[in-house]
């Protein structure tokens, strides 16, 4: 068999371990540097790097048993095919739905910070076109769409490296809270690292697109740790340059903080550069959102998790085009009520319970199946379960009622099932 045949499911396998990383970097670097930091600053104040290290550890445990769970099952949907295939049909399903209506939230998010850093007085119509676009783009197959995403994430990486630089010349600040004399506070370290996850989901894009992905068994456990690694550098680098110029409350504070961070450090030539940069870095976020919920829904939709018909697959291009026109206008329905940062809370929320779900599935791995220590899974578990404890309060009630709906679409939808 070819390395670009199609997948058992109809898709074609065309990405390779570097396109896998990419897909990962576009969706965590975006959304992490010019999203999350400023409510996650909020919550942790002078201790951020604390929480992004906390995060960072959580984000490490969930991305082995992933990378474990997606070279057993090389399939689209990732988390809701292990769950069903480990732990049982409802579990699988509250992961997909989950991941989809918590990602659906991102991407209208995304698609607003493009909008309102490129068009501030016209946000919303500038969201709309950008998801409409990048829905047409994920149209024309998975290849170009991580063509796409590499050119982003080089424009975005090249930006970042200016914030860094200039913060880190031009700013006076302390950037750990023991420098400035201010004590550790243990729960806004945990809420600061719960926002914060926010930025590290990308590599579920990795393992979203299982069945597109030359030689899945190697590639996607060699891709997710690569791209968390890098996602993990950068992340630091930027945290240290925006403390340094702005301060902790200067960053809760900052709308665009990154535009903030340069033009205190005295390198205000360096704004329209960094407000084109966010843009970009939201629009590789939002198109790598894109495809792997509509993934996720093609999976859930072919286990009749979701309605049928958004299962299939175009016959020459070879990708889920009814659910990928099915999430792009969810998200443009969104669009029009989203609001950034209630999205952050509800969409890690969301993700965190995605995440304690692949972990109790990779504490069922076998030896001979490659299985982990138990120590990984385990710490990913409680981890996510204590991270989401601690989010807003907003963000949990939002999120519960949300699994609770998705319980109920469960129990009615057994009967479809299981004529199946």
């Amino acid at each position: 068999m070819s390395p670009t045949d199609p997948s058992p499911g109809g898709l074609a396998r065309r990405l390779g371990t570097g396109d896998a990383v990419v897909v990962g970097l576009g969706a965590m670097i975006g959304a992490g540097v010019f999203a999350a930091f400023a409510p996650a600053a909020a919550a942790a104040g002078g201790w951020l790097l604390a929480a992004l290290g906390v995060a960072a550890v959580v984000a490490y445990c969930n991305a082995m048993s992933s990378a474990r769970l997606a070279a057993r099952y090389p399939e689209s949907g990732g988390t809701y095919v292990y769950g069903r295939q480990r732990l049982g049909d409802l579990w699988g399903h509250l992961a997909g739905w989950g991941f989809v209506v918590g990602k659906t939230a991102s991407c209208a998010a995304m698609a607003l910070t493009v909008g309102s850093y490129l068009a501030p007085g016209y946000a919303r119509p500038v969201a709309v076109a950008a998801v409409v676009a990048l829905t047409a783009l994920n149209l024309f197959g998975v290849h170009r769409s991580a063509l796409a995403t590499r050119i982003i994430v080089g424009v975005v990486l090249v930006v970042l490296a200016a914030v860094v630089v200039a913060g880190l010349l031009g700013g006076t600040g302390p950037v750990v809270g023991a420098a400035g004399g201010v004590p550790v506070d243990g729960w806004g370290v945990l809420q600061g690292a719960g926002l914060l996850f926010f930025a590290f989901a990308g590599y579920a894009r990795i393992a979203t697109l299982g069945e597109e992905v030359r030689d899945p068994r190697r590639t996607i456990p060699r891709a997710i740790p690569i791209a968390l690694g890098i996602a993990l550098t950068v992340y630091a680098l930027v945290a240290i340059a925006t403390l340094r110029a702005l301060g902790p409350a200067g960053l809760a504070d900052a709308p665009a903080p990154l535009a903030a961070a340069v033009s205190q450090a005295g390198a205000g030539w360096l704004v329209p550069v960094v407000r084109i940069g966010a843009a970009t870095a939201a629009l590789g976020a939002l198109l790598a959102l894109i495809l792997g919920v509509s993934r996720t829904v093609f999976a859930m939709s072919r286990g009749r998790h979701l309605p049928a018909g958004l299962d299939a697959v175009h016959p020459r291009r070879q990708v889920p085009h009814r659910a990928e026109i099915a999430v792009g206008v969810a998200v443009v329905a969104l669009v029009c009520v989203a609001d950034l940062r209630e999205a952050i809370g509800f969409s890690s929320f969301g993700v965190l319970i995605y995440y304690a779900v692949a972990n109790a599935a990779a504490l069922t791995l076998r030896r001979d199946e490659g299985a982990l220590p138990r120590s990984v899974p385990v710490v990913g578990i409680a981890g996510c379960l204590l991270l989401a404890a601690t989010l807003p309060g907003t963000a949990v009630l939002t999120g519960l009622v949300v699994f609770a709906v998705g319980g109920v679409v469960w129990w009615a939808g057994r009967g479809v099932r299981s004529r199946r």
